[in-house]
Parts: C-alpha cells; sequence; structure tokens
C-alpha cells in the first residue's frame, strides 16, 4: 500500500478527521468518497492534482476505509495468563513466564477483527497504569482505539492453567468504578465514528446500572449502526426490549429472554423465532459450543456443526465467534458464511492457551472443514 495513502487511513481511522482537529478535515461528495485535505508538515509527499508541497494535500479515499465497525468495550481489562505444573493449596507455585493481552469484549472482537485482516475503532474507558500499558498493547497489535480517560485503574483478570489436569482457573476482577457521565463520552466518541456496525461485547462494570445497554440500543437506532451485542442478564434483557440487530445468547441465556426456565436442543429455534416476532432483534445466533451454532432469522433456521478440535481453553472464544461473524457481514457475506466463519473463529480459539484468541490459518483452515463436510453433520430437523 501507497505509504502516504496509508498513513491518511491510519489517521482517519483513529478520528482525526472526526474530532475536528484543524490538521485534517473530512466531508462526503456525492461520489461517496471522503475528501481528506491534510495540512502541510503533516502529511508531505504524495503528488495528486495539486502540488507536493502546497499548502494542502488532496486525496480522494473510498468510503470503504472509513470505521464500518466500532466496539464498545465498557469494562476493560488488562489480562494476565500463565501455567503451573500443578496447583496445589497454600504452596508456592512457580509458574511460566506470565502473558500479557489487552482484554474485556470488545476489545476481544476489534483484536479478532484485525487479525483477519481489518479494520475497527475500539472505543473504551481507560484510567490508571494498567490503561497505559491496554493502550500500548493494543497499538502494538494494530488495533485503533479512541480511549476515553477516567478516573481509576483498569481492573486485571488472571488466567492460571493446571498443566497436570488441563484444567483453567479464571479470576476476573470486577472493574474500574465508572460514572453513567464516562459511559455516555464514548457514547458520544462513537457518534462522531458513525459506524455501520457497533458491537458490545462483556459485563457492565461497577457504577453502571442494569439496563444501560439499552440506553446504547436505542442510540444505535438514532445513528443508524448496526447493533450487535454479546453479554447476559439483565443487561441483555434490557437491550432486547429496546431492540437491536442481532443477539448472540447460549442456550440458558436464550432459555430466560424467552421466559422459560429450559429449552431442549429442538426448541431453541422456535425461541428464537418468537423473539425474532417480537421485534427484540433481527437475527439470533445461538451458541452451542462444541455443537457449533443455529442461526435463526424471520426466513428460518439453519444449524452451523462445529469441527473437532484439541481445547486448550475457552478464553475469547465467544469474542472470537462474534468478531467472525461481524468481520463476515461487513465483507458482504451470506448469513451462512456469517455463521461458519463465526463458528471457524471460536472453534480456532479454543485451540490455543491463554488469552491470544486464535490463530488465522486455523480460522481458514476450520472454515474449509465446515464447508465441505459441515453438512453431514449438520441438524436438519428441530422438530
Amino acid at each position: 500500500m501507497d505509504p502516504w495513502f496509508a498513513k491518511v487511513k491510519r489517521m482517519y481511522v483513529h478520528g482525526y478527521s472526526i474530532l475536528n482537529q484543524s490538521n485534517l478535515k473530512c466531508a462526503y461528495n456525492s461520489n461517496q468518497t471522503v475528501h481528506l485535505c491534510v495540512e502541510v508538515g503533516l502529511v508531505r509527499g504524495y503528488p495528486s492534482d495539486t502540488k507536493r508541497d502546497s499548502p494542502s494535500l488532496c486525496k480522494h479515499i473510498p468510503l470503504k476505509f472509513m470505521t464500518k465497525i466500532v466496539t464498545l468495550t465498557l469494562n476493560p481489562a488488562l489480562d494476565k495468563s500463565t501455567e503451573v505444573e500443578k496447583l496445589v493449596a497454600e504452596k508456592k507455585m512457580r509458574c511460566s513466564a506470565m502473558r500479557l493481552d489487552a482484554g474485556g469484549g470488545g476489545i476481544n472482537v476489534s483484536k479478532a477483527i484485525r487479525k483477519l485482516g481489518s479494520e475497527t475503532v475500539a472505543v473504551f474507558p481507560c484510567g490508571g497504569h494498567n490503561g497505559e500499558v491496554l493502550c500500548n498493547l493494543l497499538e502494538h497489535d494494530g488495533v485503533s482505539i479512541q480511549p476515553v480517560q477516567v478516573d481509576g485503574e483498569v481492573r486485571e483478570n488472571i488466567s492460571v492453567r493446571d498443566l497436570s489436569t488441563n484444567a483453567q482457573y479464571r479470576l476476573t476482577m470486577p472493574g474500574l468504578t465508572l460514572k453513567e457521565k464516562d459511559a455516555d463520552l464514548c457514547l458520544e466518541q462513537i457518534r462522531s465514528l458513525r459506524p455501520e456496525f457497533l458491537v458490545a461485547s462483556g459485563s457492565l462494570p461497577p457504577g453502571i446500572r442494569d439496563t444501560y445497554y439499552e440506553k446504547v440500543a436505542g442510540f444505535a437506532k438514532e445513528i443508524k449502526a448496526k447493533f450487535i451485542l454479546d453479554t447476559s442478564g439483565k443487561p441483555l434483557h434490557a437491550a432486547a426490549d429496546e431492540g437491536l440487530f442481532l443477539l448472540k445468547p447460549n442456550i440458558d441465556e436464550l432459555s430466560a429472554l424467552a421466559g422459560v426456565p429450559g429449552l431442549e436442543l429442538n426448541q431453541v429455534d422456535d425461541a428464537a423465532a418468537d423473539i425474532i416476532r417480537l421485534g427484540k432483534c433481527e437475527i439470533v445466533v445461538v451458541s452451542l459450543g462444541p455443537q457449533g451454532a443455529i442461526i435463526v432469522t424471520k426466513d428460518g433456521a439453519e444449524h452451523i456443526p462445529a469441527p473437532m478440535v484439541q481445547k486448550q481453553t475457552t478464553v475469547g472464544a465467544g469474542d472470537s465467534m462474534v468478531a467472525g461473524m461481524v468481520w463476515a457481514l461487513g465483507e458482504g457475506k451470506t448469513f451462512r458464511e456469517m455463521g461458519q466463519i463465526g463458528v471457524a473463529c471460536g472453534s480456532a480459539a479454543t485451540m490455543n492457551a491463554g488469552t491470544s484468541l486464535f490463530n488465522t490459518e486455523d480460522v481458514w483452515r476450520l472454515y474449509q472443514w465446515i464447508r465441505t463436510y459441515g453438512e453431514r453433520y449438520r441438524i436438519k430437523d428441530f422438530t
């Protein structure tokens, strides 16, 4: 890619034009392109219809390089993972070298989409030394960010794998206490980005009411973004009451949404279809873990089987699945392809220990398996 073109693209994604800084401004024209005027000294050296050293340089960048996907993480985390030979109470245990990763649901989605080769902007509250480390890790991974500075310290999560049993122990901290006005600042950042898809994933931090995702769902309608949510409990119920584009519940979460104590596999499609008929969402993707997923729309239901893999962890599998689906939607894939890529990403994430999400090569290998052999293992009759 042309270095000038890449730099302007990166600057736009980071939001300089959106924030109306004097060095970069943006306007749409009738040809559906973005017209960027960059002051000399900030970006130099691309000969277009103006001279190289004129006061401004002009370039037309296609809309596909605008911010299409924005993720929202209201409870970000600095994820620490390690391994021990065997966990023994009250004994000092020697651990492997600690791995640090930027974490939190939406952040994981942004990282995974970046691995698949597309751009997002990750919006999240950020504070303290951990917040600085989090931002540095994301920038190192090539993820564009727009953090909102707040008081307090970004939480740490700890994951320890017992090598003797392959069991994983996950310690999740509550997160920094957030004021609703800080969360609202995140929404204002998103408003300026005008995304096509808004993805929120993960828990709500202390200080934020359980119904806040309902507010986000209404906000997404206001800015005409397709809202995709992966959460649970009261936050999930509240957002569904407002209505959104896509939900990714597991069977227990779907049961709660449907108001029943439990669902059998053959009842999942009907329960999801009822939620769609009630206007709570347009698409329901029910996660079945190692059995794959069921995609339900107003036109019907389809099971996407998951390939058998050697599981190392479940950390990040759900976020990876969401990332694969959102990436596919952004690429204009069908709902079937969306489900297949999502299941491939989720399955690939379980193959890696720690909090590193998936290897891209594993994703496409598993995707080809699903396309080639999935029909053989697909549930075709839900009755």
